[in-house]
């Protein structure tokens, strides 16, 4: 029984602990209960006017003012569904791994040397910064739902982080 014990203590040995980790999400500004009562207000003031235009004959208008709702109605769910896309950081002693989740729940893993990686926050012309990690070849551009300031911020932790890490 202790052969037993012995093997599936071995079997789940713990990972290696991280040093660091950081969950990266897209912002979003508007919450359920500010949707909700974005999609009443335009719902009241659509059919108000619709009715107006029904009153004085023109009933048509009336459909037009209904699929002005439902056209905001989806393009408020397509950017919630965008808002679901996430990236995880994670570093350890032996490796850096950058996790991407699509919105549909697809999964992406990169993995880099911590002692060899490079972090670099390009800035470019008329367009928002990139940020990326770079060794022996690969370069990995993540966090680009990130405002400027967000990913020099978060480059500076990472390097850090990773500082902290090597020997002196």
């Amino acid at each position: 029984m202790t052969d037993q014990s012995q093997q599936s203590q071995e079997e789940f040995e713990p990972e290696e602990e991280s040093r660091f980790r950081a969950l990266l999400t897209p912002n979003r500004s508007l919450g359920p209960k500010g949707f909700l009562i974005l999609m009443c207000f335009i719902s009241g003031i659509s059919f108000t006017a619709g009715l107006m235009f029904w009153m004085m004959g023109a009933w048509p208008i009336m459909g037009f003012f209904g699929l002005d709702v439902a056209l905001i109605y989806i393009a408020f769910r397509a950017s919630y569904k965008a808002g679901r896309l996430h990236e995880t950081v994670e570093l350890t002693d032996e490796a850096l791994t950058v996790t991407r989740v699509q919105p549909s729940g697809r999964s992406q893993s990169w993995t880099f040397n911590p002692y060899w990686v490079r972090i670099a926050v390009e800035r470019r012309v008329g367009l928002c910064s990139e940020m990326s990690l770079a060794s022996h070849g690969q370069k990995l551009v993540f966090g680009a739902f990130l405002t400027d300031e967000e990913r020099e911020e978060f480059a500076d932790t990472l390097r850090s982080a990773i500082a902290e890490g090597k020997p002196a």
